[in-house]
């Protein structure tokens, strides 16, 4: 062991030639700088520490939040319906449980980017249309066929009480060879609850043209509506008692 350099508990020591205040000094010094380590020691376990938090934060999002079943997005999908002024069925379809949304539209026909006047004439093949996205989840297309029955009268033909017109005919335009299937079992199955014969079209969906934007949510907008207020209540009425009715605030 080299002379100064302490061993456990040995007593330190110091030059012949070193004087009490230096010896002083030098211990002050020392004492100092055992200090000094001592604190350099914990900042460098902050930084370290602080280092690993900004490496895992610094993680992409995608091993950060990696998603679980919860937080996807629910299951959507449509069903293409007309039965009468689309005013009339967006109010219902709107009231019923497991529906995200209801567009109104223009299908069926052959002009492209129809008008509502020029539906309205009866040149355009189409006819008044509304798109309800459902969650499947919530509400199957057979229950909305249910419904569908219950807002109007399929066994008039081009007709739904004073509105007369290709336009104003029962169609269900299908997506697919199941909502084809589904919309041929619902209208036999419906069959028995008219005295007459259903003469709704079933079709396959080609285009759908939103119609205007002043079409859209026309009853909530306009309740007072001379029009609405006599002819939508009655429909409302019939689907009150059921368990997929959710009326709107």
């Amino acid at each position: 062991m080299g002379c100064g350099q302490p061993s456990g508990s040995a007593k330190k020591l110091y030059p012949d030639s070193m004087t009490f205040e230096d010896k002083e000094r030098y211990e002050k010094t020392e004492s100092s700088l055992t200090r000094l380590e001592h604190m350099n020691e914990r900042l460098n376990g902050t930084v370290i520490e602080q280092n690993k938090t900004i490496r895992h934060l610094s993680q992409p999002t995608d091993q950060l939040m990696k998603p679980n079943a919860n937080t996807q997005p629910r299951a959507q999908t449509t069903a293409t319906l007309g039965g009468g002024c689309f005013w009339c069925v967006e109010a219902v379809f709107e009231q019923i449980k497991g529906v995200q949304s209801v567009v109104s539209g223009y299908a069926g026909g052959t002009t492209e980017n129809p008008t509502y006047d020029e539906v309205c004439q009866g040149t355009t093949g189409h006819a008044e249309i509304c798109q309800i996205h459902y969650d499947p989840d919530v509400i199957s297309y057979e229950t909305l066929l249910e419904v569908f029955w219950l807002c109007h009268d399929p066994t008039t033909l081009n007709q739904q009480g004073n509105d007369i017109g290709t336009q104003y005919r029962s169609i269900i335009l299908y997506e697919d060879e199941s909502q084809k299937k589904v919309a041929a079992t619902a209208i036999t199955k419906a069959t028995a609850k008219f005295s007459d014969k259903i003469v709704t079209e079933v079709v396959p969906l080609k285009k759908f043209y939103i119609a205007e934007e002043y079409h859209q949510d026309y009853f909530a907008k306009n309740p007072n509506d001379p029009y609405c207020a006599v002819t939508i209540p009655p429909k409302l009425l019939k689907i009150k008692n059921l368990n997929v009715y959710t009326p709107n605030p």
